[in-house]
């Protein structure tokens, strides 16, 4: 079930998992409480772009994941939409709910929600070779390695079926 909420908020429901886009204060508390400079650097340039592009928030804003509860299991992002019609989706599952397929299922369901949308043809991720465990969630997910590597590694990428 997809819905679209005012300001721009987007939201994914699967039958374990509730997938919603940050509202902006929330971005500023992650930002805030994330201890790791690379990686609030790059929630701060998410939040700045999200600012700067409200209708397409989707893109640049930090994306939680939660049970229908509203516990908080991960986060997951686009890193824009370039002219191609390509974006890039990173994830991350807090350690104590690895494990549990949650990353699979939040990346399936976003994913198949972004290539629905006008405009995407395809969404990158990129893993390191050893992380055998990220690479089966892409697989999971529709993703195929492309056969390159990229800055951060190998990279999958799943493409639009029209």
């Amino acid at each position: 079930m997809i819905n679209t909420h005012p300001i721009n908020t987007c939201l994914i429901k699967t039958d374990r998992l509730r997938i919603r886009t940050a509202a902006d204060a929330e971005m500023r508390i992650l930002i805030e409480k994330e201890a790791d400079d690379a990686l609030k650097a790059a929630y701060g340039e998410m939040l700045e772009l999200s600012l700067k592009n409200p209708d397409r928030r989707q893109w640049y804003a930090a994306w939680f994941i939660e049970s229908p509860e509203g516990e908080h299991i991960g986060e997951l992002c686009f890193k824009g939409l370039n002219k191609e019609g390509g974006t890039e989706i990173g994830y991350g599952i807090l350690p104590e709910h690895q494990g549990c397929g949650y990353a699979s299922e939040a990346v399936a369901a976003v994913t198949d929600w972004a290539l629905t949308q006008d405009g995407v043809n395809y969404i990158l991720a990129e893993t390191e070779a050893g992380n055998t465990a990220s690479q089966r969630v892409l697989q999971k997910s529709g993703f195929v390695s492309t056969g390159d590597t990229g800055d951060e590694g190998i990279i999958f990428v799943r493409r639009r079926r029209d």
